[in-house]
């Protein structure tokens, strides 16, 4: 079955605030700005960060923070969450903080839930300071979320103030099937970690559509998947470029993680056999070359998930190669 064209859905944009080699989150988060402000002017639809914790190449550790300044820089794009690592944090907390962009932004803001830490173990414990909460209570916790932004909650003893009553789209995101059971049933929008894990990507996307329920939220299925992109004026420099990801992975594969490191003429000699298989792997949904081979693969893509939404993110060391890959990209995503 033929799938949509890349033309005729909307691309948005997922950002890490990535940390590079000799700089600091300082030069990050102004990056992310800049970049912001370009993907709003070439129309992308979304601007999403992730929150993750205790990683050197990763600045969006307080990611509620770091939405509001992006937001506050920009006009008219949707700023959010991809995502609230929602096991770390209370849900009143959130709805608070949530609460809180959504009335100086209004209609801009998207509150998109994990069920993992998105760090490690002892990072983890430290955010929680010995609270038991574990990814068994994420169901009941976006239930309790929804409630507290709910206008009739207004009668309850624990109140979101700001947040109730407004209406901040929540999407499930995941990278597992059980994810994907867990957005069908409560009838969300469902988000899925191709980027990183694609595979069981066309499983869990196939098992959201088939459970799928109409809820107040959503009338039909809505899958977004975020893939990697690195593009460039030649299929050459963009996989130059495209070391410096490799690189990141060999950190993460290896437990060795590091800032995101410039690109290198060759990189086989840095990878064992194990090792560039497993990237191989985590890799599977990265497009990377000139702009005819990048409008070729994510078509290919679409033709085989059938999604909604793509949602796009470019580990690209130098700032202007990374703003360039995704004005590259909109010359894919042109409008007919």
């Amino acid at each position: 079955m033929a799938g949509k064209k890349p033309q005729e859905i909307p691309f948005s944009v997922l950002d890490l605030a990535p940390i590079t080699e000799g700089n600091t989150a300082a030069t990050s988060f102004k990056n992310s700005l800049d970049l912001a402000q370009r993907a709003e002017q070439l129309g992308y639809n979304r601007y999403w960060l992730a929150e993750h914790h205790n990683m050197d190449s990763v600045a969006s550790s307080a990611t509620a923070v770091l939405i509001g300044y992006i937001a506050g820089g920009t006009k008219t794009i949707r700023v959010g969450s991809g995502g609230i690592m929602l096991p770390n944090h209370a849900p009143l907390i959130v709805a608070e903080q949530f609460g809180t962009l959504a009335s100086l932004y209004p209609d801009r803001i998207d509150l998109g839930l994990g069920r993992a830490p998105g760090t490690d173990q002892l990072t983890s414990a430290a955010l929680r300071r010995g609270r038991i909460e574990t990814a068994e209570d994420f169901p009941s916790d976006i239930q309790t979320l929804q409630q507290l932004f709910s206008a009739d909650n207004s009668t309850a003893k624990v109140r979101a103030i700001p947040g109730e009553g407004l209406n901040i789209p929540i999407w499930i995101l995941g990278s597992s099937a059980d994810s994907a059971r867990l957005a069908a049933m409560l009838g969300l929008p469902y988000a899925f970690a191709s980027h990183f894990a694609p595979s069981q990507f066309l499983t869990a996307i196939d098992i959201y559509r088939r459970g799928f329920r109409p809820s107040q939220y959503l009338d039909k299925p809505y899958v977004m998947a975020c893939v990697n992109v690195i593009a460039a004026d030649t299929t050459a420099e963009a996989q130059y470029l495209s070391t410096s990801f490799v690189q990141l992975l060999k950190g993460i594969v290896t437990g060795k993680r590091k800032p995101l490191p410039p690109p290198v003429t060759s990189i086989e000699h840095l990878l064992t056999n194990e090792v560039q298989a497993l990237i191989h792997q985590m890799m599977h949904y990265s497009f990377i070359g000139d702009v005819q081979k990048v409008l070729h693969e994510i078509t290919k893509f679409l033709t085989e998930g059938q999604v909604d939404e793509i949602m796009v993110t470019s580990h690209i060391y130098d700032h202007i190669a990374r703003v360039h890959s995704y004005e590259l990209l909109k010359e894919v995503i042109r409008p007919c």
